[in-house]
């Protein structure tokens, strides 16, 4: 394929490093629904934080949320999400309105290749047909279908795009070797080819899937360390001497990949006939942890023989995970549902969430640090480094004597907080 012209669908935390590294070696439009995301981008502004108004700026990345602007392009790459719906089930809804709109411009002799994370033959059996429906072409005779999973971490510094294997497949061998080159002009780690584009959407779901079930035995570790009055960070610590053990924390699985993707890989097992045990049980377990960190909470305050329903709970860091803005699918939201429950209606601060998200999504009005004093329960949930730069101390100033400090990735040394407080950490 000569003359490559690359339009990239999506310009969330994937789509737009990927769009700024192409526009380096192509012509690329980048493409996004939200007229508002595409005027803060243009302003210089990435509120995902995974580009900075520096090289925003100086990228030859045309941006728009016209569909029509991107035409003239003849390889398509989309990297809109891939949910699910409120009983857990895929929702193709961002990816059949993407497969809509490309459609609509559709020109013989593209590629077009999804990132989303998708369940194994999602691609050829989903979106196919719908790109043919909306185009009126054929796929394989008009156009080909290729898929490369996304591998971005969001917030990582140290593994960003040009640092990660890229995974490439597709219908022929042609359109495979088209995208190894373009992926591997940007992606100096290397180029995966995989031997189907099956093999590659497997690929993809089963890395989080793996995760999920790893980070659910630490969390079920962590419930068995408290019920016996052990930490569960020093029984890691030591068990982490053996050269063979792998390195996983208990902790808060929420965002839109580790917490979701398992899901697809069980719809599509079902599916075939095939109920999933193991990965649902890792789901469950980590579904139920927003609720159960607040439940410990309460229990705390309950042996303190403090008024639950008048408690002052403060709760630090909202977001799905540290050092980044995105709170979708965040499970602090879980305890505050949890806290609420029992009439405590919890202080929140978050230095990177939205405040309108945090209204939106959590009813919370974010509060100033310098509201969070006298409080009897402290719940650093997410640990900002902002958090991390100012120390025990200043938490410790923020509680009643005899307040509780639930430390939930065990962040703070038990040793520099007041010794009246109660420290507890999954």
């Amino acid at each position: 394929m000569s003359d490559v012209r690359i339009a990239v669908i999506g310009l969330g935390y994937v789509g737009l490093p990927l769009a700024v590294a192409l526009s380096a070696k192509f012509p690329v439009v980048g493409f996004d629904v939200s007229a508002d995301r595409i005027a803060e981008l243009r302003e210089g502004r990435d509120r995902t934080g995974e580009i900075d108004t520096e090289a925003l700026s100086g990228s030859s990345l045309r941006l728009t949320d016209d569909i029509a602007d991107s035409a003239g392009c003849n390889l398509f790459i989309v990297t809109v999400p891939t949910p699910v719906d409120d009983a857990n089930r895929p929702d193709f809804g961002p990816v059949l309105s993407a497969c809509q709109l490309v459609g609509s411009i559709l020109a013989p002799g593209s590629i077009v290749v999804f990132e989303s994370t998708v369940y194994p033959g999602a691609t050829e059996d989903i979106c196919g047909p719908a790109l043919e429906h909306a185009s009126g072409l054929r796929v394989a005779a008009d156009f080909q279908l290729g898929y490369s999973p996304e591998r971005i971490n969001p917030g990582d510094r140290e593994h960003g795009l040009a640092d990660i294997v890229k995974i490439v497949s597709a219908e022929d061998e042609d359109t495979l070797e088209t995208l190894a080159e373009v992926y591997g002009s940007v992606v100096s780690a290397g180029i995966h080819r995989a031997s189907s584009i099956k093999v590659a959407e497997a690929a993809k779901v089963i890395e989080n899937t793996q995760r999920d079930i790893n980070i659910a035995l630490m969390n079920e570790l962590s419930k068995i360390c408290d019920l016996v009055d052990i930490r569960t960070s020093e029984v890691l610590e030591a068990a982490g001497t053996k050269w063979n053990f792998v390195r996983f924390h208990p902790g808060l699985v929420g965002g839109h990949c580790i917490g979701v993707d398992p899901y697809y890989l069980t719809a599509k097992a079902e599916e075939v006939g095939y109920r999933p045990e193991v990965i649902l049980a890792g789901r469950r377990i980590n579904d139920g942890m927003g609720a159960y960190v607040a439940q410990k909470v309460l229990k705390l305050l309950a042996a303190s023989e403090r008024s639950i329903g008048g408690a002052r709970v403060g709760i630090l860091g909202l977001t799905f995970k540290p050092n980044v803005p995105d709170i979708r699918n965040s499970k602090v939201l879980d305890i505050c549902r949890e806290l609420r429950a029992f009439g405590i209606e919890p202080l929140a601060h978050d230095p990177h969430a939205p405040a309108g998200a945090v209204r939106q999504e959590f009813g919370i009005e974010l509060a100033s640090l310098d509201a969070f004093s006298h409080l009897d329960a402290l719940i650093l949930a997410v640990p900002h480094e902002e958090y991390r730069s100012f120390g025990s101390k200043p938490m410790a100033e923020m509680m009643v004597e005899g307040g509780i400090v639930a430390d939930l990735m065990s962040v703070l040394n038990p040793a520099d907080l007041r010794r009246d407080l109660v420290h507890w950490s999954l």
